[in-house]
């Protein structure tokens, strides 16, 4: 279901609209039938719903855009909460902060 949902925030956003669309006009679904996901509700205003092909041409760039954002939530993790990292800041100083943070860039990188 994430690759369809990256895939339509694509399309709204190609489109002029916002993933806040999602919000009350859009439901996507998935019945366990072998059949996939689909949209099952748009009622996205002064947009007509995407055909399949539209929605195929964004393939490569959902599975990017859900690639990154797995491995911007390993990172938030992987980070600590905000506490966490005053507390890292304070015992360990600023730069070795920095260190950390860039070390947990490079073993989690996004895809371009």
């Amino acid at each position: 279901m994430n690759n369809l949902f990256y895939k339509v925030k694509l399309y709204l956003e190609a489109n002029g609209k916002t993933e806040s669309e999602f919000d009350d006009n859009i439901s996507l679904q998935n019945d366990s039938d072998g059949n996939g996901d689909y949209i099952k509700t748009w009622n996205v205003d002064g947009l007509a719903q995407p055909t399949e092909e539209q929605l195929n041409a964004l393939e490569s760039q959902a599975t990017t855009l859900g690639n990154n954002s797995q491995v911007i939530q390993t990172r938030k993790d992987l980070y600590g909460t905000s506490a966490e990292q005053l507390e890292y800041i304070v015992e360990n100083g600023v730069d070795d902060f920095i260190e950390k943070q860039n070390q947990i860039k490079l073993a989690n990188p996004k895809d371009n």
